[in-house]
C-alpha cells in the first residue's frame, strides 16, 4: 500500500467537471508534485486532499487511513500557502509557535521546537523580527516552518513560490528541496511551472483537464512524453507531420502518429541554397541561444549553446535531427 492513495477521486463545481476518476499512489518520502495549466484541476485535488474540499466521489488515504471526510485540524497535513498566510502582527517566533500553542503544548517544549525548526530554515537571527520587515524569500521560509513544527505527515504546497521574483524563486526552491531531503517528510507541491517541477520533484503528475495525462520521474516526463499535450506542455517539443517529417529528417511515421523534437535536439546548418526553413527571430538568452524557425506554416524551436551562434535573422538554414532523438507521439 502506498503511503497516500487518491482513488478514483471526481469533483465538479456546478457542471464544470476539474476532476474526473482521478488516481495517483504516492510513496512515502517522495516529493510529488501536480503539474499542469490553469483550471487542470491541481489546485483543486490539493485542497481535497487537505480538507479544503470534499470530492463527490472517491477516497484519499494517508498511511491506510481514510481521510475523506475528515475536516482539515485532523489529518495531520501541513500546508505552505501562495501567499504564505502569516500575522503580520506576529514575529517570526510568535508565527512558528502559533499552531503548538493551539495544541497546549508547553511553552519550555514550544521554545524548544521552535528553535530546532528555526536553525533548520536559518531564521534564528530574524525569530524576533516583525513579519512586516522580512523579505518575500524569508516570509516563505517562516510559512515553510509553521508547517513543518507540526510534524505533519504531508506538507502541501500551493504554488508557495508565484509571489517571489527570479533570484529568490530559485533560492527559495533549493531550500525547500534541502529541507525535504533533510527532514524526510513526503510532500505535495502544486505548480505550473515546468522548471520548478522538473527540479523539485521525484515524482510529477501532469494534469490535463482532471485526468492524469501522465505520471513518472522527471527524465520520463521530459524525455519519454506520453502524449503530445505532455511533450507540448512540459518540453516545448517541435512536431512533425508525416509529410515534413520525411521531407525534413527522412524519418517516415504511419498516418495516425506526430513526430517530436526537443528545442535541444534539433541542428541547424547554414546553405547557400535556398531552403523552406528560416530564421525569424534570435533570443538570446546567456548561455544559450534560441532560434525562432518558419517552415512552412509552421513556427519552430531550436535551442543551441551561446557560442555557437553565427547566423542572422533571415537566413535560410538545413533543419536536421539525430534519429535516437525523434519520438513518435499519437
Amino acid at each position: 500500500m502506498a503511503f497516500l492513495e487518491i482513488n478514483n477521486i471526481s469533483k465538479k463545481f456546478g457542471d464544470n467537471i476539474v476532476l474526473h476518476h482521478l488516481s495517483i499512489k504516492i510513496e512515502k518520502g517522495d516529493f510529488f508534485s501536480f503539474l499542469g495549466p490553469s483550471g487542470c484541476g491541481k489546485t483543486t485535488l490539493l485542497r481535497i486532499i487537505a480538507g479544503l474540499e470534499f470530492p463527490d466521489a472517491g477516497q484519499i488515504i494517508l498511511d491506510g487511513v481514510d481521510i475523506t471526510n475528515l475536516p482539515p485540524q485532523k489529518r495531520n497535513t501541513g500546508i505552505v500557502f501562495q501567499n504564505y498566510a502569516l500575522f503580520p502582527h506576529m514575529t517570526v517566533f510568535e508565527n512558528i509557535a502559533y499552531g503548538l500553542k493551539i495544541k497546549k503544548i508547553s511553552a519550555t517544549e514550544i521554545n524548544k521546537q521552535v528553535e530546532a525548526v528555526l536553525e533548520k530554515v536559518h531564521l534564528v537571527t530574524k525569530k524576533d523580527q516583525n513579519i512586516s520587515l522580512l523579505s518575500g524569500g524569508e516570509q516563505q521560509r517562516v510559512s515553510l516552518a509553521r508547517a513543518i513544527v507540526m510534524q505533519p505527515q504531508l506538507i502541501l504546497f500551493d504554488e508557495p513560490l508565484s509571489n517571489l521574483d527570479y533570484s529568490l524563486r530559485i533560492e527559495a526552491r533549493n531550500e525547500i528541496k534541502r529541507l525535504q531531503n533533510e527532514i524526510g517528510i513526503t510532500s505535495i507541491y502544486v505548480t505550473h511551472d515546468q522548471s520548478e517541477a522538473l527540479s523539485l520533484s521525484d515524482k510529477i503528475a501532469v494534469l490535463q483537464n482532471g485526468i492524469a495525462a501522465q505520471i513518472g520521474t522527471s527524465k520520463e516526463i521530459y524525455f519519454k512524453p506520453a502524449n503530445k499535450f505532455v511533450a507540448e506542455f512540459v518540453g516545448h517539443y517541435n512536431f512533425f507531420d508525416k509529410e515534413s517529417s520525411a521531407e525534413l529528417f527522412k524519418y517516415v511515421t504511419k498516418d495516425n502518429e506526430i513526430a517530436a523534437v526537443l528545442p535541444e535536439h534539433l541542428s541547424i546548418h547554414k546553405t547557400m541554397e535556398r531552403s523552406s526553413v528560416t530564421i525569424k527571430d534570435i533570443l538570446f538568452a546567456g548561455s544559450f541561444v534560441e532560434y525562432i524557425l518558419q517552415y512552412k506554416e509552421t513556427v519552430l524551436r531550436v535551442i543551441s549553446t551561446a557560442s555557437d551562434q553565427v547566423f542572422t535573422i533571415g537566413d535560410n538554414v538545413l533543419l536536421s535531427a539525430t534519429i535516437e532523438y525523434i519520438q513518435t507521439i499519437i
